[in-house]
């Protein structure tokens, strides 16, 4: 078995979304999500089948997006993986109806931070064994970190 680290393509002013998935129909649910969602979402869908012709299917409504994700799963190379790349929306607008899609089995990761995906590969084919999501902490909060932190939570409107 072999493992490798693969860097992430996420263009400015985007946040990714990477999960694992089961079903052909992914990418249609997924579209369907964002596009009700968020309306004026631009985005970009691709997943990749483990089966039959183990293509990378893709949908969204912004043909760099949606290329870019392809390119991300070509790089990645493991079968039943989406990528998802949003723009004027926030992974928090979507993630919940993600997370219960029939065909979503689990979500590595939500983030527009430096992102490396460790993929195993072994005789049958390639998988995602976790993601590296940013870096490592420098510290535990101070109070003014806090006091910082909830000022932004508020300016941005996610809390009163």
């Amino acid at each position: 078995m072999e493992f490798k680290a693969v860097k992430i393509d996420i263009p400015e002013g985007c946040n990714l979304i990477l999960g694992q998935t089961h079903f052909i129909k992914t990418a249609e649910d997924l579209y369907e999500i964002i596009a009700t969602s968020v309306p004026q979402a631009k985005f970009g869908i691709a997943f990749t089948e483990a089966s039959g012709p183990c293509l990378i299917r893709t949908e969204g409504n912004d043909s760099e997006l949606i290329d870019v994700c392809a390119r991300n799963l070509q790089e990645i190379g493991a079968g039943h993986v989406f990528c998802i790349l949003l723009k004027n929306a926030y992974p928090i607008n979507v993630l919940t109806q993600i997370k219960t899609c029939p065909e979503v089995c689990m979500v590595f990761c939500a983030t527009a931070n430096p992102l490396e995906v460790i993929v195993a590969t072994t005789t049958q084919g390639s998988g995602v064994m976790g993601v590296v999501d940013g870096f490592s902490p420098k510290g535990v909060e101070r109070p003014e970190d806090k006091a910082h932190r909830k000022e932004f939570l508020r300016k941005i409107g996610y809390k009163l």
